[in-house]
């Protein structure tokens, strides 16, 4: 018998992330061993009159090949998947890797041709700009771990905030999206942290279930050259199997000018990807209502309630400041008085403290009011 929460999750995920028509292809794309929500993927995508395709592959197949892989291969490996994606109308990507440090030996130099000849043009540039697209993790022990707790609390926790009523948190997100585009100055102030910048003439993009679940942040950019100060983020994160700690940056007029952490040289190295990758490309407000502590994987941390992220690298078209790069590395920092505290002004007016918005047209953003 099929779980009912792994039905109701693909029903979702094909009529409201995606929202499957008639003869549109859909790519599902399995990293890991789950099969039963690919099987009700393909259930759903046949029952809305879609076309299903999948690929199934892990991450130590991925770490072989890039233990192995020539630019010239990465080349052609790029072509075919790019081709491939121009083919889609819609795409669903789920990750279910045992080892979320299945990466971390893979030398620099092939995760950098990896993201800028593959990833970049296959992912960044074809599947986000041109098709209707949502990503998601899936339940398994190693997820357990990360977040500390045993397998099925973690599996429990996961279907809460992955089945919420994503539609009531699109319609509260309507206020913040119209205060943010009315906005030109923002300031975040934290312990370690102090720092300004413009959104001015920005959109402001809603996310509340059509491309990442779990879901809950609004996202927008700062204007690329504004940002003035120092940021401090408190939550550890994982980027190419590698775990970084007490990240700080300082800026001067957009750029990083310092960047420090508990690996300084790699995260440098990072940073010096291209010229993009020292510039923000975006900032976002995380109000997912389940999610309150980091475990390490960014599309669940990303949404913490009472956080923000300000992501340095490639910026959104749909919010867009101009800043291109081959990275976009969301970094997370949480404002609830369990991590420190802190405050966000717009345009000088405290619009949240602690992790809690304070004027009335945004207290439905608020924990209490999403659940």
């Amino acid at each position: 018998m099929k779980d009912p929460r792994i039905q109701q999750l693909a029903h979702n995920l094909v009529h409201y992330s995606i929202d499957v028509q008639p003869g549109e292809n859909i790519l599902v794309e399995m990293i890991g061993s789950e099969r039963e929500l690919v099987n009700c993927l393909i259930d759903e995508i046949g029952k809305a009159g879609g076309r299903p395709f999948v690929e199934l592959t892990d991450r130590t197949v991925l770490r072989s090949l890039l233990m192995n892989a020539s630019k010239e291969q990465m080349e052609t490996w790029k072509e075919y998947d790019l081709l491939r994606m121009e083919r889609m109308d819609g795409y669903i990507g789920i990750r279910a890797g045992e080892n979320a440090n299945e990466l971390s030996d893979v030398p620099e130099e092939k995760q950098k041709l990896y993201s800028s000849i593959y990833s970049h043009p296959v992912h960044m540039e074809e599947r986000v700009k041109r098709t209707k697209w949502v990503v998601l993790r899936y339940p398994n022990a190693s997820m357990a771990q990360l977040a500390n707790t045993s397998t099925e609390a973690f599996e429990n926790f996961y279907f809460d905030v992955c089945n919420l009523d994503y539609s009531k948190m699109d319609r509260a997100m309507d206020a913040l999206k119209e205060r943010m585009e009315s906005t030109d100055k923002v300031r975040l102030v934290g312990p370690g942290t102090d720092i300004s910048f413009s959104i001015r003439d920005i959109a402001a993009i809603k996310c509340s279930g059509q491309r990442n679940i779990p879901d809950g942040e609004v996202y927008t950019a700062p204007v690329r050259d504004s940002v003035n100060g120092t940021i401090t983020y408190n939550t550890p994160t994982l980027y190419n199997g590698t775990t970084f700690e007490n990240i700080s940056f300082t800026f001067e007029n957009g750029k990083i000018v310092d960047a420090k952490s508990n690996d300084t040289k790699r995260l440098n190295e990072i940073l010096d990807s291209d010229e993009g990758a020292r510039y923000i490309g975006e900032f976002a407000i995380g109000v997912n209502p389940y999610i309150l502590h980091p475990m390490k994987d960014i599309l669940f941390d990303e949404k913490i309630a009472g956080s923000i992220h300000f992501t340095p690298g490639q910026a959104y078209e749909e919010a867009d400041n101009g800043n291109r790069s081959s990275i976009h590395w969301d970094l997370v920092l949480i404002q609830r008085p369990e991590y420190g505290g802190g405050e966000m002004y717009f345009d000088d007016v405290l619009v949240r403290k602690d992790g809690l918005f304070v004027i009335p047209e945004l207290e439905p953003l608020n924990p209490e009011y999403l659940k």
